[in-house]
């Protein structure tokens, strides 16, 4: 396997102990590529952390500097912008969702997952279009 595109539920649990947290580190060695959505959908995930008393706002903030000199390769969502439509239509998900799946699809690269309702989305199309294309987190590396 070479480059692995991410969404924001690996990328989250680089830096906060979460279930399957050790499978997104595994991730890391591979080279990562995601769209730009991932800075925002990842300062969301943060925001609401430390809404919920799960972290500081400072430990939020160093989090979000750490993410900003991890590595990845970051793709502008324009290009894809009425192929993650298409896809969200299609399936029934969240545009947001949709972005990283159409970055995969277009690199040829699997996406890395933990939103188990995308995984779940993705097995019930009948249309099987992402079934090969999508790797749950939990699923990362075994065999």
């Amino acid at each position: 396997m070479n480059g692995l595109v991410v969404d924001a539920s690996v990328a989250i649990k680089w830096f906060i102990d979460e279930p399957d947290s050790p499978a997104a580190v595994a991730v890391l060695r591979h080279p990562i590529s995601a769209p730009d959505l991932l800075a925002p959908d990842c300062a969301n995930i943060l925001w609401k952390k430390v809404g919920r008393g799960e972290l500081r706002a400072d430990e939020a903030e160093a989090i979000a500097l750490a993410l900003e000199g991890a590595g990845i390769t970051l793709h502008s969502t324009r290009p894809y912008l009425a192929t993650a439509t298409r896809i969200a239509c299609d399936l029934g998900r969240a545009a947001y969702d949709c972005f990283y799946l159409a970055l995969a699809e277009n690199l040829r690269q699997p996406l890395v997952t933990a939103d188990r309702r995308l995984v779940n989305a993705i097995r019930a199309d009948r249309a099987k279009r992402f079934a090969q294309l999508v790797v749950p987190l939990s699923g990362f590396g075994v065999k």
